[in-house]
């Protein structure tokens, strides 16, 4: 994926500037950065992954960057690591490439969702129409949207941009605003 590819897949879906904002599973943070692109120099982003070494290069890319972006090392997937953002609520949290990791992701998408304000946003960038693999051991297809956001309290998601997969399928982006 390059950085092309991920800020025209959100851009698809985000039409706001600025925000306090969470990347959940950021890696090494190409959506991260596409995040703040799309977003603009008045965000605050929060990059959350277990990895510490990916967030190693992020972390690099932040240091020289314009952007406001603070670097977490956390699960969360695991609601006792789920770091703690702040008095205020998120505007809008990024979950790109990281529910697929997730065997219970409506679970754990409806409690991710408790640090949203009402009516901020979900954004989810996942494959469809790829089988189980070790890359991609519960994927989150487009027909299961709608039930991941009635367990979630969210407005049904829309899909609002799609894109060949190299690996198999297509990768889509789907945005749906808390209730």
């Amino acid at each position: 994926m390059d950085s092309r590819d991920a800020i025209g897949l959100l851009s698809s879906a985000i039409h706001t500037r600025g925000g306090t904002w969470a990347d959940l599973g950021a890696g090494d943070g190409v959506f991260t950065r596409a995040l703040a692109e799309v977003l603009g120099t008045g965000a605050r982003i929060y990059a959350v992954d277990r990895d510490v070494h990916a967030l190693a290069s992020l972390e690099r890319w932040a240091a020289s960057s314009i952007h406001d972006v603070v670097t977490m090392t956390a699960d969360f997937t695991r609601p006792f690591e789920l770091p703690d953002f702040g008095d205020a609520m998120l505007d809008g949290i990024l979950l790109a490439n990281s529910l697929h990791f997730v065997r219970d992701a409506d679970v754990v998408l409806a409690r991710l969702v408790e640090s949203v304000k009402r009516g901020g946003h979900v954004v989810l960038v996942e494959y469809d129409r790829r089988a189980a693999s070790q890359w991609v051991p519960y994927p989150v297809s487009s027909r299961q949207l709608s039930a991941l956001a009635g367990a979630a309290g969210l407005s049904p998601f829309e899909v609002t941009a799609t894109l060949p997969s190299a690996f198999g399928g297509e990768l889509y982006t789907a945005i749906a605003r808390k209730s």
